[in-house]
């Protein structure tokens, strides 16, 4: 089971999150759960006009959506630090085809995992992804407890900017 990539050329930005949950991959909406904080700092930042649609998202924002590991489960933890590696060659294609302005990756431990920099942290990163410029934030899920909306928000200004 996973989510499919709303993507197309030229994107505003390309939203990269780790892996999608089941329930996300259910209901085929990325960082569906209702406790997901995504969704409400994308719209406090301007990053999206509308509400958890990320069809709209990539047609009126320029918002995309991918996954660095398509494989959808309970939890990242789930998931071996080869496959983040993996899926960052397909991410770095999918930017080098569609050339977005920019990538943000949510999740830091996910982003480490994938380019083998454990010293990396949040912000724009030195590392371009498939020539777009990568910014990483921290994950919006429920389980990550002290990321906060309004926090979220600011990443997300960051880069919507």
């Amino acid at each position: 089971m996973t989510l499919p990539d709303f993507v197309a050329p030229g994107m505003r930005v390309l939203v990269c999150g780790l892996n999608p949950s089941i329930y996300a991959a259910r209901i085929g909406i990325p960082y569906g759960r209702p406790g997901n904080r995504f969704w409400p700092a994308a719209l406090a930042a301007g990053l999206v006009t509308v509400d958890r649609d990320p069809v709209l998202a990539l047609q009126r924002d320029g918002v995309g959506f991918t996954d660095l590991v398509k494989r959808a489960t309970v939890g990242a933890g789930e998931l071996a630090p080869a496959e983040f590696r993996a899926g960052l060659a397909r991410v770095e294609s999918l930017c080098e085809q569609l050339r977005p302005r920019a990538v943000a990756f949510c999740g830091v431990t996910g982003w480490r995992h994938a380019t083998g920099d454990r010293r990396a942290g949040l912000g724009w990163q030195d590392r371009r992804v498939g020539g777009a410029p990568a910014y990483v934030l921290p994950n919006p899920s429920g389980r990550n407890a002290h990321t906060t909306v309004a926090k979220l928000t600011e990443h997300l200004r960051v880069v919507a900017s």
